[in-house]
């Protein structure tokens, strides 16, 4: 649990060479208000609001180009086949990857599911070790626990300490009974710790162990190379980067990829089928079975470059500056404990927190009186609750425009919070 500092940071006012409130205009929805107040949107956790660039390429694909991809020679398929595939590039460009190298799945959960279930269940046997951490998402928990349960593998457990890091020796006693697979968050969806994935993964490939790494939260805030990571799989979603829901990524080594079978069957992911055999296409087209989803990857595409022509190492600079400045705020308020990392060292923009005497969806209600958004409950990571001794928490989390005009009233809000509840 951290201890914020006194002295609040002075708050941002830009990102990179963009002013604040530039960079805010191109968001129709923050214009609105909620209970008829400004809307103060904190709940970038959950998801992040669309520039209006990715809201006009989604809305034109529909109106201007809109017919299925691969498969039709005529002019509206073929741009639509261009426009798929041309968001594919963008992203292999962004991460540093092969276009064979990324599949296009439904979400981040979709992605790590196609990993677990096309490689688990082909690769795990009974007594394999899956190696996992407190603080993981139900989305790269649950698919090893039920192909645990097909294959006989077992789950293991790297613990955090009690400042909401992982526990250096419990990783090197996990890696150390040889796991088949270690699946870790780049970034805490709860406690915003940023893990050292590369030097993690390099220590991982050493005991022969392959790696997936959960890039939900990572994705939006920071540069993402694959060949600096080094992981087997990497996992990302749209919606969370800027982009439409419905989308997400799965990043694997080509090798990899091309000796796994598919997840789904049906349309697109087949070369031939006969009543006999069937043989698969080839990466990526292999894991993409049927309609995929073309506008959503469109979307996707225009959001990466909108976060590529603001900077995403601007866009975390940005948000470790509101931290920088939240943390301190938040210490003013009495009763109130900020779990994670102390300081910005190694957190991202994502402050989880608990206000003592009031339940965390109180919390939220009243938040929302004052038209701030944020999330309350487990956050989907219960294992990392329990770790906490929490039922719950309220997590404030940043994206690129948020200010600090927009703390302020979350913690004037959290004090009447308290007053609400005679504390």
């Amino acid at each position: 649990m951290s201890s914020p500092g006194p002295t609040p940071a002075a708050p941002p006012q830009s990102v990179g060479s963009r002013s604040l409130e530039s960079l805010r205009a191109g968001f129709p929805i923050l214009g609105r208000e909620v209970r008829g107040r400004p809307l103060v949107y904190l709940d970038n956790g959950a998801t992040v609001q669309k520039p209006a660039t990715v809201i006009e390429a989604v809305d034109r694909f529909y109106r201007e180009h809109n017919a299925n991809v691969h498969r039709g020679v005529h002019t509206l398929s073929e741009e639509a086949t261009a426009l798929y595939e041309g968001a594919r590039r963008t992203v292999a460009d962004h991460i540093g990857a092969d276009g064979r190298e990324v599949v296009f799945t439904h979400n981040a959960t979709a992605a790590l599911n196609l990993v677990a279930n096309s490689w688990g269940r082909a690769n795990l046997a009974p007594g394999d070790r899956i190696l996992l951490t407190e603080m993981e998402h139900h989305s790269n928990i649950v698919p090893w626990y039920l192909v645990a349960e097909q294959t006989g593998a077992e789950l293991d457990w790297v613990g955090i300490d009690d400042d909401g890091r992982l526990d250096r020796d419990s990783l090197e006693a996990g890696l150390a009974r040889e796991p088949k697979l270690l699946a870790l968050a780049h970034v805490s969806n709860v406690l915003g710790t940023i893990n050292p994935v590369a030097r993690i993964v390099a220590e991982a490939k050493a005991a022969g162990t392959v790696t997936v790494v959960d890039g939900a939260q990572a994705a939006p805030k920071m540069p993402l190379d694959m060949a600096t990571i080094g992981a087997d799989f990497y996992a990302f979603t749209g919606h969370k980067l800027y982009g439409p829901t419905g989308i997400g990524v799965l990043y694997g080594r080509r090798d990899l990829l091309e000796q796994m079978g598919p997840f789904e069957g049906g349309g697109s992911m087949i070369s031939k089928v006969t009543k006999e055999q069937i043989k698969w296409a080839a990466v990526p087209a292999r894991f993409e079975a049927g309609t995929p989803p073309i506008a959503q990857a469109v979307g996707l595409g225009a959001a990466v470059e909108w976060v590529r022509e603001v900077g995403p190492e601007n866009i975390g600079a940005h948000e470790l500056e509101l931290t920088a400045y939240a943390l301190p705020r938040l210490a003013q308020v009495p009763g109130l404990t900020v779990f994670g990392p102390d300081g910005t060292t190694d957190r991202a923009g994502i402050i989880s927190f608990g206000l003592d005497g009031v339940h965390p969806h109180d919390v939220a209600e009243i938040l929302d009186r004052h038209g701030v958004a944020v999330r309350a409950g487990h956050h989907c990571a219960q294992v990392l609750m329990k770790r906490l001794d929490v039922p719950a928490t309220t997590r404030a989390s940043f994206a690129a425009y948020n200010t600090p005009g927009e703390i302020d009233v979350l913690v004037e809000a959290l004090h009447d919070a308290r007053r609400v509840f005679g504390l």
